[in-house]
């Protein structure tokens, strides 16, 4: 029996790479797994990529409130209360001194990743029972500072405080929250950042990311993956209100 037997998961950010790999370790223990991302095209390509199973797909913006209430009205209706959130949309925005900094930029980022993160709060938390687990993706970056990385840095940072409010509202009911915080990880989302960087250093981004983990390398999707679906089992059944590393030492 796997360890989500007859459990319902929701992802978002689903058609990207963290997403994606948790829930295909989701559904190889068992769950039913929808799977929610900006535009249908992106959850067909992931689709295609699943194997052994099917996940429902369901298109939404998750700075959307019309979005997020819509997403849980057709989860409410399709399976009637849910086990599992992994709150994983995101997107990076830029590195700029903060006197050039972009404000629209600014609030692009920190509406998905924490007015996202908020809304999924608010509208699927009355779907989930006793033993749910409501996850968020944070990052390395939510628990240091950088300069030139306003956005996604802060945005990362808010999301802790979410959790730790969003846990100790939640214990009652016996739902966990909790924070992942990946390092770098060997994926299209922090290529993009790291050859972003690479222009702004004079060198190759991706070594100089390295160079900072202790463990001298990125994660793959599926590490990162796997430490989703301890806080989503039993296995993490009394954890809660905490910021789980998985960063190969960076953040030490």
């Amino acid at each position: 029996m796997g360890l989500l037997e007859g459990k319902v998961c929701v992802v978002t950010g689903g058609a990207g790479s963290l997403g994606l790999a948790a829930a295909r370790r989701f559904m190889a223990e068992g769950a039913e797994v929808v799977l929610s991302d900006l535009n249908m095209e992106g959850l067909e390509t992931a689709q295609a990529s699943l194997e052994g199973g099917k996940a429902l797909l369901l298109p939404a913006d998750v700075s959307s409130s019309a979005d997020v209430m819509e997403l849980a009205e057709l989860i409410r209706e399709r399976f009637g209360s849910i086990d599992v959130v992994f709150s994983n949309a995101g997107n990076f925005g830029a590195v700029a001194p903060i006197a050039d900094y972009s404000e629209t930029v600014f609030d692009s980022v920190y509406a998905v990743h924490v007015r996202g993160g908020f809304l999924l709060a608010k509208h699927l938390s009355p779907l989930m029972g006793r033993g749910g687990s409501f996850i968020i993706t944070s990052s390395v970056a939510g628990v240091r500072g950088d300069p030139g990385v306003y956005a996604y840095i802060t945005a990362k940072h808010a999301q802790v405080g979410l959790m730790r409010c969003l846990a100790k509202e939640l214990a009652p009911r016996g739902i966990r929250v909790n924070t992942v915080h990946p390092g770098p990880v060997d994926n299209e989302f922090q290529l993009a950042v790291e050859r972003g960087l690479g222009v702004e250093i004079g060198r190759d981004g991706t070594e100089f990311f390295n160079e900072m983990i202790p463990m001298g390398r990125h994660a793959s999707s599926d590490e990162v993956a796997r430490s989703v679906l301890y806080l989503a089992s039993d296995l993490s059944a009394f954890t809660t209100g905490t910021t789980l590393m998985v960063d190969g030492g960076m953040s030490a």
